[in-house]
């Protein structure tokens, strides 16, 4: 980041003020110096890594010692050129024109910043225009010189060599190496479990059992036995999806909230109200109504605490319908007080053959072990002691290093698992095996709340603006960091949470116990400071140091005075809970912030002290009002992520131009966008429309890649130079009022979602003609007859005819509510299809025939419609099943085909 921070400022692309500022102008021979003296020592430093195997370990001491000493110099040089930035932006930029009471607030408190240690006077300003660089540069030096008296052997490191001399590590086992297949061909890793059938047959049979009465059943183990992915087994197990009318899922963990837990609950069983304004009995209320008179199911994963349960016991009614829950615990004392006589099942450990054979799995996808590898292998299988977790982890190191012997003998004389502790230091392995490149991003993860879902999105976007992704030739710093968080789900530390239907990762989380993990390397390595208990603003002081760059609160702080000396090497602070600061306190003590997520702490008043703080390149906030336009002074921002309460729309400033490093604007709310005299650098926007006409996509955002365009009076204006924009990969269309007029699509076009569509036929032939469409959506609206003439059969008003077209790349495609009646199509019209889905089409008279002779087809999905198209279904589905056809699955509002026909056969005959 600094490096990069530093090419900015040496070739005049930073900002305005920073290009032409005479001190900038002054300083930038001594800022080339040092871009080149850390040029130097880095790739230095990258040739010793791949070297160390030639290296004596006391020659590798003295590196690390080194490498330490280079991290602070680095940090240190950072802080001192962002308070420098910050002095120049102050006193000469915009806010130097500020209204002069708020310029006179700010030099009240500016004036008592004070910088400590680090060599600088106690008592010298933070925010000053003078930089001298020659100490930083003096320590640079004498690292250099250290590192060039490192020998490999006798020769001495070469500090011109590059990164790519050396791409693999050689195998040594006997000249044998093996190779894995390509990650495209391997079975998805979260699909893979071993060892729970007879278990999962024992409890389903429990939650059968023929009784009236509300019941309770419990899995009990140690963690990372498997407790969750044996319920998640069973939740999802097609003869229970039947046979119960409801089922929700809730993970309760340590930091038990009762009211998260009721909105969990309410989401898992599809309640959409805006859940988040109901008070605590209001949740209640609507939840007993829900499952009132319901046979539900509902799994209450990871509770710890006897007093939890006596409390969410309350919320289920007991009515006599055979409903059930299900636990999970690592506590045999807490499911004997659930249920004193009922069913607790203590999960058993793996035998060594499943362990082994999950393993082998984990590892080689389907493949067969190389013999050589046979033996070491189920030692490594035979020293996790049926622990899964373990054999995952285990198994993700595996992976991930090369195949030969002797790595793996080393492997399974290192460790021992046994118990929890065992486990740690397992995980432990798999965590000094992550290369240097992933281990930021790891730790990182232990600072959000237990239990947290991590959007990949917003994950890649944090970790961009920490500085954790390395760029990688034309790839974008957001697909680079999207391909991390794929090597730590490959090295099974990180658990799939939700794909879309692509399989494309949207959503993920940690194992407790790999959280644990995270939080004590965090410690050793003062990565982070976590604030998980109430706290005052003393107390939180107390627990600051003037190192700390990271801090993370899960629990709320208030802090409305500010008595104390500041810390401005705070780099992020990421809250997740209410929050009570004020402005000046942020200001203040975090001058050089680089990401501040405070979308849980609602703001009445936008802080204007938050202007200050130029460095931002993450922020997310959640407020009430208009749009601060001071945020238009954040020249660094690269994410903004707005949340208005109450919603509707959010008109935005004309300065919003100013934001210059700005790719992702996303929030809750319309945005609404008045003339743009010059192009953005955005590569995603959510809900946006242009008022007035003003502007069009391709002027406005030439680098967009996701956009999401809202109906108004010129929207047609607009779609007509969507196919000019040459990145766009995914386009949402809303609610056009006068139609989608003449439109034309980017070849560039992955994923389409048109909703609300009163367009003629001819468009749909414009979209099949895109080459490398993926998923089409169709939502709420109708094609009609196009004037003039047609040059592709697609159909006349609500018939579409699709037998002369070819989507070649579609994978997925979605009809819903969408006024269609009939439907004709050839089997080679959707060559790709994977998945298929079709809800609340009252008047579709059936689904094709031919498409279920799509070789590709997975997956058709049906959802409140009519008895006509389910026979549709039943007939493609048999004739398939004739043909030995086994693999298509239809599902109907929710259920297997079979299971709905048996169960609509059991209505007709009552």
């Amino acid at each position: 980041m600094l490096m990069d921070d530093l090419k900015k400022i040496i070739h005049g692309n930073h900002h305005l003020l920073i290009n032409n500022n005479p001190l900038i102008i002054f300083k930038r021979p001594q800022f080339q110096l040092l871009y080149q003296e850390l040029d130097s020592i880095i790739q230095t430093l990258s040739n010793i890594h791949h070297h160390h195997h030639h290296y004596h370990p006391d020659e590798l001491e003295k590196v690390i010692d080194l490498k330490k000493r280079f991290k602070d110099v680095v940090e240190e040089a950072q802080d001192s050129i962002d308070l420098f930035l910050s002095a120049l932006h102050f006193r000469y930029g915009r806010l130097s024109r500020m209204s002069a009471v708020f310029k006179t607030s700010l030099d009240l408190f500016l004036s008592s910043l004070h910088f400590r240690n680090r060599g600088l006077s106690s008592r010298s300003d933070v925010l000053k225009t003078s930089l001298d660089l020659n100490k930083i540069l003096k320590s640079i030096e004498s690292i250099k010189v250290e590192l060039n008296t490192i020998n490999i052997g006798n020769m001495k490191i070469d500090s011109s060599s590059r990164i790519d001399q050396v791409k693999s590590r050689q195998s040594v086992a006997a000249g044998t190496s093996y190779t894995r297949n390509p990650l495209g061909i391997k079975k998805q890793s979260e699909d893979i479990v071993v060892g729970l059938d007879r278990d999962a047959e024992i409890i389903r049979d429990k939650l059968f059992e023929d009784t009236k009465q509300l019941c309770v059943v419990s899995i009990v183990g140690m963690g990372g036995q498997g407790k969750t992915t044996l319920a998640t087994k069973l939740f999802n197990d097609p003869f229970l999806k039947y046979h119960f009318h409801i089922r929700a899922w809730a993970t309760v963990s340590q930091t038990y909230v009762k009211r998260d837990l009721l909105i969990q609950i309410l989401t898992s069983i599809g309640v959409q109200d805006d859940l988040e304004k109901d008070d605590d009995s209001k949740l209640r209320e609507k939840l007993h109504k829900k499952l009132m008179g319901r046979r539900y199911l509902i799994v209450i994963d990871d509770i710890w605490s006897i007093e939890d349960w006596d409390e969410l016991k309350m919320f289920f009614p007991n009515d006599n319908t055979s409903s059930r829950i299900l636990l999970t615990s690592r506590l045999n004392e807490v499911a004997l007080h659930v249920k004193p006589h009922g069913c607790v099942h203590s999960l058993p450990s793996l035998t060594e053959e499943e362990s082994w054979e999950l393993l082998k799995q984990k590892v080689f996808h389907g493949n067969e072990c190389p013999e050589w590898l046979i033996e070491p292998g189920r030692q490594i299988a035979r020293k996790c002691y049926g622990l899964p977790l373990s054999v995952v982890v285990m198994a993700g190191v595996l992976a991930e290093e090369p195949m030969n012997k002797d790595l793996w003998e080393n492997i399974a004389c290192s460790y021992i698992v046994g118990d929890q502790k065992g486990c740690l230091e397992s995980l432990a392995l798999s965590y000094h095996h992550l290369p240097d490149h992933l281990r930021e991003c790891f730790l990182y993860l232990g600072g959000f709340p237990e239990d947290f879902k991590f959007k990949v999105e917003r994950l890649t976007w944090l970790w961009v603006a920490e500085g954790f992704i390395e760029e990688d030739g034309n790839r974008s710093l957001e697909d680079t960091a999207k391909a991390y968080l794929m090597d730590l789900i490959n090295r099974n530390l990180v658990i799939v949470e939700r794909r879309n239907v692509m399989g494309d990762v949207k959503a993920c989380k940690l194992h407790d116990l790999v959280r644990e993990l995270c939080l004590q390397k965090a410690k050793e390595e003062e990565f982070f400071l976590k604030i998980d208990s109430p706290t005052s603003s003393s107390q939180l002081l107390g627990g600051i140091t003037y190192e700390q760059r990271r801090i993370f609160m899960s629990q709320p702080v208030r802090i409305l005075n500010i008595p104390h000396s500041p810390t401005p090497t705070t780099r992020s602070l990421l809250c997740f809970h209410e929050n009570l600061f004020s402005s000046v306190f942020i200001a203040r003590s975090f001058v050089l912030l680089r990401v501040l997520n405070m979308d849980d702490c609602p703001l009445h008043v936008f802080p204007q002290g938050l202007a200050l703080l130029v460095h931002l390149r993450y922020l997310a906030i959640r407020f009430f009002g208009e749009f601060p336009k001071s945020i238009c002074n954040l020249w660094s921002l690269e994410t903004l992520i707005l949340r208005k309460s109450p919603f509707g729309s959010m008109r935005l400033p004309h300065s919003i131009i100013d934001l210059v490093n700005l790719r992702h604007l996303w929030g809750n709310s319309l945005l609404c966008f008045s003339y743009i005299e010059k192009p953005m650098n955005l590569h995603s926007i959510s809900k946006m429309m242009f008022e007035y006409g003003g502007g069009n996509v391709q002027k406005c955002f030439p680098n967009i890649r996701k956009l999401v365009l809202h109906g108004e009076r010129y929207f047609q204006t607009h779609t007509k130079y969507l196919e000019l924009l040459p990145y766009l990969e995914n386009l949402k269309l809303r609610d056009p009022e006068l139609g989608y007029g003449h439109i034309a699509f980017p070849v560039t076009l992955k994923k389409l979602s048109l909703r609300g569509c009163a367009s003629p036929w001819i468009h749909m032939s414009m979209i099949q003609l895109l080459p490398n469409l993926e998923v089409l959506k169709l939502q709420g609206g109708f094609f009609k007859k196009g004037t003039g003439r047609d040059f592709f059969k697609t159909g006349t008003g609500r018939e579409w005819d699709a037998c002369e077209q070819q989507f070649p790349q579609l994978k997925f495609l979605m009809l819903n509510h969408f006024d269609i009646k009939q439907w004709k199509a050839a089997s080679t019209s959707f060559p790709c299809l994977k998945q298929l889905s079709v809800s609340y089409c009252k008047h579709l008279e059936e689904i094709p025939f031919e498409i279920g002779e799509i070789i590709t087809l997975e997956l058709i999905e049906i959802e409140d419609c009519s008895n006509s198209v389910v026979e549709s279904v039943k007939r493609i589905q048999q004739e398939q099943q004739d043909v030995g056809n086994d693999e298509l699955k239809i599902t109907i509002d929710g259920m297997d085909l079979s299971l709905y026909l048996s169960q609509s056969a059991g209505s007709e005959s009552e």
